[in-house]
Formats: structure tokens, C-alpha cells, sequence
């Protein structure tokens, strides 16, 4: 395992040339200190040097190939924090986590897929938990709005009592090829997927005495939020009860519920149709491709498009005869933002004073305060509705 000292480089950028990829590195290139080092890696070298001329920045360029496990433990033996936006992650990404997890090199990704996320947990955070590496899934839209936004409103409420949480996330813009893809394949394995979360219970263990659950709400018009309401199935929840079981903060007896939420009930009966139509044809492997194919990785909107686009989480906590609602907020969810808040991620791990932990962790576990605080600088909002 080659120490933090020996490491030529603090960051390096995996997929840097595809979409998401491109913007975080716009965005280190725009916002990180100069005593920074950090790279971009990938295939194609000549759209590698393309991008490092475009960027005018000092950036190392590195081979990475996820079918050359040699290139990869090279990469990770090279830098301090791996970042990657290479997916889907089921397909993709289980290669670099095993060479960070070895070699003792922080990883973060925008995985929004629950059963890689178990998988890896599986078979990799032992290794990570000795070598020091921290595994971060989850660094973009998914999961870190949830995840710090329900440690931020647990923050406000007793940490003796219990409190059950309800989240409510509201957006516009479209979601990336790459996220895209995530779903479709997602909801195409359904049955991997509950095996992967059942394996990870039984090593994972229980959370002792305190009693910790998560999960998606129910459908309807609910008054806290004065909106239409849907369940969200996404890896949200699974993050927000792996923060919780990890740290005491969220009391003796946590839940938490997510949904998406909307003014309009023609809007949610749309997306709900929309939602189960796209699950219904992820089931058909010929459809499940075509589908696809009609939004295929490294596509994004125009840069006037994400201007306009916004996101919008709000968190209510009932903690006894206490109420508190929070909101978290930002722009362009699944590019600016999201690029934003990876690039964040990968600097403060890099670079800022945290816990000591190790293993496949939450943003929340890794990173707490000090991201939050990174992102509140970096024009996300945090702020309590009411208390």
C-alpha cells in the first residue's frame, strides 16, 4: 500500500472526457487551490490532452482502463482521492473500487444504484476498513442532498429522543444518459437487487439497541409540504439509514421516509405513470435497450438549459410534541450541482480536517459538517424552515 506521502497526486478524475466528467473537471480546474495536484485518467488520451488544453490548468494526464486491472491499481497507487463518473456502476465500476480498497485510496462516485452499492460493501469495505481507504458512494445528487440534509435537521432536535423523518424532493431538468441508464438497469434487477440488500443485512449486522429503519412514503396530498406526494425508490433511504446506524446523533429510535413531491396532481399522476411504464418495460431485455438507447451515457443538456434548472429537498421532523422542517436547495440538479458537489467531496477528503473513519462510509459519516460547510461557500442552501 503506498502511503499518503509517496502519492503523486491528491485527485484524479476518472471519465473526465464524458459529460459529468467534463464539468467536475471544469469545476476543480475553476475552484481548487493552487497547491492542489490533481489529474484526469481514462482511455482516449488524445481527449484527454483535448480537455487539459481546453481547461489551461496544470493537470496531469493518466491511462486508466477498468478491462486493465494493472492500469487501474497504477491509478490508485498514484493519488490520494479517485474520483469517477464512469457508469453505470454495476457494469463499470467494481474494478476501481476493489484498486482503491486495496491500495488504501479515498473513492467517490455518483452512484445512485442500490445493488452495487451493497455489492461493494460486500466484497470490498473489510479490505477498505484495513487498508484506511474510504469507499463514498453516492457524492452528487445522489445521495448528498438527503444524506447531509437529514443530519442537518436531526442536528436541530434532541439526540435522546426519538425522531421520525420525512423527506420530499422536488426538481426540474432532465437526468443524465448515465443516470438514466443506472435506473433502466436498476428496475431490470429487481431480484439481484433485493439478494444483494438481504447478503449486506446478515454481514452487516444490526444496529444494537437503537432501532433504525428507512424506507420509501406513501402516496397522496400531504399537508406538511402542501403537495402531491409519491414514493421515490431510489438509493436515498438506504443512505440515510447506513448515516444513521453509524452515528449516534439520529437517536435511540430513527426513521425515515422519502417521496417526491409536486403541486400538481396531473403532474404526479403522469410521473407515477411514467415511473411504472419505464419499470414495466426495464422487465423486457429488448425494450430495456431501446430504452437505452434513447438517452445513451454522455448526453446532457445545453448550458442554457441547466441555467434554468433548480432542485429542491425539504426534510419535517417530529421528534415528541416538536416539529422542525428544513430545506436543502440548488440549482441544475443532475449536472452543475451535482459536478459541484463530487469536485467538493474529493477536495474535502483530500484536503480537510474529518473523522477518522474507513470503509465503505456515507457522506454524512466521512464528511458531515465539513462538506456541508463546503457547499453553503459554494452556493447550495441549507436553512430551517422551522423550529
Amino acid at each position: 500500500m503506498t502511503t499518503d506521502h509517496e502519492r503523486e497526486l491528491d485527485i484524479v478524475v476518472v471519465g473526465a472526457t464524458g459529460f459529468t466528467g467534463a464539468l467536475t473537471a471544469e469545476y476543480l480546474a475553476a475552484h481548487a487551490p493552487k497547491d492542489l495536484k490533481w489529474g484526469v485518467a481514462g482511455r482516449n488520451r488524445a481527449k484527454l490532452d483535448a480537455l487539459r488544453d481546453r481547461l489551461g490548468a496544470d493537470v496531469a494526464v493518466l491511462g486508466a482502463d477498468v478491462d486493465d486491472p494493472a492500469s487501474l491499481r497504477a491509478l490508485a497507487g498514484a493519488a490520494r482521492v479517485v474520483v469517477t463518473t464512469v457508469g453505470p456502476y454495476l457494469r463499470f465500476g467494481d474494478p476501481l473500487v476493489a484498486a482503491c480498497a486495496e491500495a488504501g485510496t479515498d473513492y467517490v462516485d455518483l452512484c445512485g444504484e442500490p445493488e452495487f452499492v451493497d455489492r461493494t460493501y460486500l466484497r470490498h469495505h473489510e479490505t477498505a476498513v484495513r487498508s484506511g481507504a474510504r469507499i463514498v458512494h453516492a457524492c452528487g445528487f445522489d445521495s448528498i442532498p438527503t444524506d447531509l440534509g437529514v443530519l442537518y435537521t436531526v442536528q436541530q432536535l434532541p439526540a435522546d429522543r426519538p425522531i421520525r423523518v420525512r423527506g420530499y424532493l422536488s426538481a426540474s431538468g432532465l437526468p443524465s444518459g448515465g443516470t438514466f441508464a443506472s435506473a433502466v438497469n436498476a428496475f431490470g434487477r429487481f431480484r439481484q437487487q433485493a439478494r444483494a440488500a438481504a447478503d449486506r443485512r446478515r454481514t452487516a449486522g444490526d444496529s444494537g439497541p437503537r432501532r433504525i429503519r428507512s424506507g420509501v412514503g406513501t402516496a397522496g396530498f400531504d399537508r406538511a409540504v402542501n403537495a402531491w406526494v409519491l414514493p421515490l425508490p431510489v438509493l436515498d433511504p438506504q443512505v440515510v439509514e447506513a448515516s444513521a446506524r453509524a452515528l449516534d446523533r439520529y437517536g435511540p429510535d430513527f426513521s425515515y421516509r422519502h417521496h417526491v413531491a409536486v403541486e400538481n396532481p396531473l403532474v404526479a399522476g403522469a410521473l407515477a405513470a411514467g415511473v411504472a411504464g419505464v419499470a414495466a418495460l426495464a422487465q423486457v431485455p429488448p425494450a430495456r435497450q431501446a430504452m437505452l438507447r434513447l438517452r445513451p451515457p454522455g448526453a446532457g443538456p445545453s448550458p442554457e438549459r441547466r441555467d434554468r434548472s433548480w432542485f429542491r429537498a425539504r426534510f419535517v421532523a417530529d421528534c415528541g410534541d416538536r416539529r422542525v422542517a428544513t430545506e436543502v436547495s440548488g440549482g441544475d440538479p443532475g449536472y452543475g450541482e451535482t459536478s459541484k458537489m463530487l469536485a467538493e467531496s474529493a477536495m474535502c477528503l483530500a484536503g480537510d480536517p474529518l473523522p477518522a473513519t474507513s470503509g465503505q462510509v456515507t457522506t454524512a459519516v466521512a464528511m458531515g459538517d465539513a462538506l456541508r460547510d463546503r457547499l453553503e461557500k459554494a452556493g447550495i442552501g441549507f436553512r430551517v424552515l422551522r423550529s
